[in-house]
Parts: structure tokens; sequence; C-alpha cells
């Protein structure tokens, strides 16, 4: 498999962009992490990786939006973004995550990235703007993946994303990305309506057939202002998520992401750990990209650095997150964000002004931690990077209390079994 997955690196790319891609993401990439874990010992603070909502606007209007996709349109001008940037190249930071709405409607973000050709991007996007054009610069640029969303077939995509015709144009823009051999990632919020059409091998097969070289599952989060929880995964489905994503690694040649789970198939949150926090279009500094809370935003005067070390809303999300659970808090215990809130006074990070009610509504449900369930890694690959790059960093280690553990499944009458653990064996 790692020969198969090598090979396709080797002859499916552009060279000059698979070797940007390792010297920027990967050998910088483990820099940056070695230098976060060096700052940890002595008790200072600055994420290894940082994510950024340029702007808010989006052409569809996808099922469980938590962006103000429809108020009117804000972003992160060039020099606040090139800014934002220059200071977390300093502390020695080379990856960037760019989310929005949907980035490539910010009329500058072309600049942004040749502006900062030292460092790589991974763009969140719909793939309806990556035209000819648009391709032909990502690959001179040669520091920018196109990460794109696909949600489901023709039928499914329409009706999760709020317009007609939505995986045709997507998979247009897949297609041009891959004709310019641009390095390709998907990603699919894996909820009920695609679960059984996306998590299985023939989908897989089609990705790496067409060229992609990544993919990434993540589960549907039901926040927001229209949260559809109807859509959210029971403990079993996701169960079933992890086994898929585990076992593909491990099989086929194409790599699999993920953000929730180490080595050895403990459950964490990078908002947690401090491996990233995110901000947002109007430049507030948020734990991640779904809790739209926040004291500070890279506008204020005192240095990014001086920011991330000393706030103590995100310290205290931190601490407060980890002492309670593994998961997603937003997900198990909103109580704790509200609380979280009145006692710095966040302000609330939408235009709609309604994250505090949001978050009342929202029903508990379990996220990626599920005790006595854990899965992992069979890939010898995936275990190095992880126990180096990608773990709690000692965070659950100092904070975690399984007293303080509330289990939503627990007394609930759930409507499908625990699957069985996977029985194939760990390569070597």
């Amino acid at each position: 498999m790692y020969f198969r997955l090598a090979r396709r690196f080797l002859t499916e790319t552009d060279k000059r962009l698979l070797a940007k891609a390792i010297w920027t993401l990967g050998v910088k990439g483990l820099l940056s992490v070695h230098k976060h874990k060096r700052r940890l010992k002595r008790g200072e603070f600055f994420p290894p990786f940082l994510y950024m909502s340029v702007i808010n606007s989006c052409n569809l209007r996808c099922q469980g939006c938590w962006v103000d996709v429809g108020a009117k349109q804000h972003k992160i001008e060039v020099d606040a973004a090139n800014e934002t940037i220059r200071q977390a190249k300093a502390m020695g930071n080379s990856f960037f995550g760019i989310l929005g709405g949907e980035p490539f409607m910010h009329k500058d973000l072309m600049k942004i990235f040749e502006q900062n050709r030292d460092v790589y991007f991974q763009v969140f996007t719909n793939g309806h703007f990556i035209t000819d054009e648009v391709a032909t610069q990502l690959r001179k640029f040669g520091n920018v993946t196109p990460l794109i969303s696909v949600e489901g077939t023709d039928v499914i995509s329409d009706t999760r994303r709020g317009r007609a015709g939505v995986l045709s144009q997507t998979m247009k823009g897949l297609e041009t990305a891959l004709k310019h051999k641009l390095l390709v990632g998907v990603c699919t919020s894996v909820c009920k309506t695609n679960l059984d059409d996306l998590v299985n091998n023939k989908w897989v097969d089609a990705l790496i057939d067409m060229g992609v070289m990544y993919c990434w599952y993540h589960i549907y989060r039901p926040v927001g202002p229209e949260p559809n929880p109807q859509l959210a995964l029971n403990s079993a489905e996701q169960r079933k998520v992890r086994q898929f994503v585990v076992d593909t690694r491990a099989t086929k040649p194409i790599i699999v992401i993920d953000a929730y789970h180490d080595d050895a198939g403990n459950a964490l949150c990078p908002a947690a750990t401090g491996f990233t926090h995110h901000i947002g279009p109007w430049g507030d500094i948020e734990p991640c990209p779904v809790i739209q809370l926040a004291t500070e935003s890279i506008h204020d005067d005192r240095p990014l650095a001086e920011t991330f070390n000393n706030s103590e809303f995100l310290r205290d999300f931190r601490e407060l997150t980890a002492q309670n659970t593994r998961g997603c808090v937003i997900m198990e215990r909103p109580d704790l964000l509200l609380d979280l809130a009145e006692k710095h006074g966040a302000r609330d990070t939408t235009v709609r002004g309604a994250v505090a009610e949001e978050l009342r509504n929202v029903e508990p449900r379990r996220s990626q931690y599920q005790p006595g369930d854990e899965i992992p890694e069979r890939s010898f690959v995936y275990r190095w990077a992880k126990k180096y790059a990608f773990n709690d960093f000692g965070t659950y280690t100092r904070h975690f209390d399984t007293a303080n553990y509330r289990d939503p499944d627990v007394g609930e009458n759930q409507s499908a079994a625990k699957q069985p653990k996977s029985d194939l064996p760990v390569l070597h």
C-alpha cells in the first residue's frame, strides 16, 4: 500500500508542488510542532496551526452552517491576513487552514497566497470557483492544496447544500484542479444522509481513480441557527466511521485525515489540546470555527504571541474542556461554554447575535469520545506520525477527570447496538 501511495504521488502530481508540500507542510510543519512542545515545557503557548475564515460570504446555504453567509459581506483584508501570518511564522508556524464562507469569494485571496509562498495553505472550498485561471495561479504559487467538499449524491448534495446542481459544479471544480496537477483533497461532513454513500470502499476507490491524494471525514455537528440534529450520527455510526478511516489508512493508497484521535484511538479535541485555534472573518480569535465566542482579536494592539500566551479565555477553555471530556464540548457540554462566556464576558462573534440561545438549545450527544470503544491505528506510519505530531501534548493527563464526564448516551434509548470491534490486524 505504501509503495502504491508513493508511486501515485510521484506519477500523478506536479513534482515541484510535491517538493513544496514536503518541505513547507511536512518538514517545517513537524518543526512547528516541535517548537510548540518546547514552548509548553516553558509554560508558554502558541498554537502550531491556525485556521482563518477569511470571509463570511458563500454561494451555498448548507444545512447546519454556523457562518452568517447571508449577512453583509465581511472579510479579513490582505494586510491583516499577511500580518497575522507574519507573526505566526515568527513563532515557527508554516501551515494555515483557510475557511469561509467560501474562501474563493474573497477577491484578494490569491494575493495572500502569492505574498506568502514560504508557507502552505489548505483551502476548504466547495470547488465552484476553481476555474482554469484559478488553478493555473495555484499551480504557479505551489503552496496551496484545495480541500473540496463533497456531501453526497446529486439529490443529497442539493438538499444538504441548499442549491440545485451543486454536485456537478463541485465535480467540475475538482476535475479542473486535478487537470492542473494540484495536490487535491476531498472532505465530507458525515451525517445520516451521506453515511452509506460516501463511507465505503467504492467511493474511496473512485477518488483514487480520479487522482485525489487525500480525503477527510469529519463528523457533522448540529450547531448554529438551524442545527438539523436529525442529521447527526449516533455513537454506533460514529464508531463505524472511525473504523473505516483506520482500515482505509492501512489498505488504500490515499491519505486519510482525521482530527479526533491519537495513535491509540483515544479521543481528543485539537482546540482543547491547543494544537489549533481559529480566526473568524471579523478577526476574532476563537477556540475553533464552531465556537463563536471570543475576547481577543487579531486587530488588537498587542502582538499575536502575547495575545495567545496571555488569553485567560482561551486558557480556561482548554483547561475546562479537558477537565470534563476528551470529546467535542459544544456537542456534549454546551453549558460549559455558556459558563465560560459569562465568566470572561466573551462576545458573540456572529452577526445574528444568538449564540447563547443556540447553545442553550443544543441537545447533548456523544461526539468522538466513546470510552471503551477506542480503535487504535493499524498503520505504523500513522501511529508514528500521531505519536510525534498529533496527540494531546499532556493536556488530558494534566486535566481530565473521568468523574467529571457526563455520558450523553447513558439512560438513552439508543437506536443501534454497539458495532463489534474489528479483528483486522495492526500493520507493522
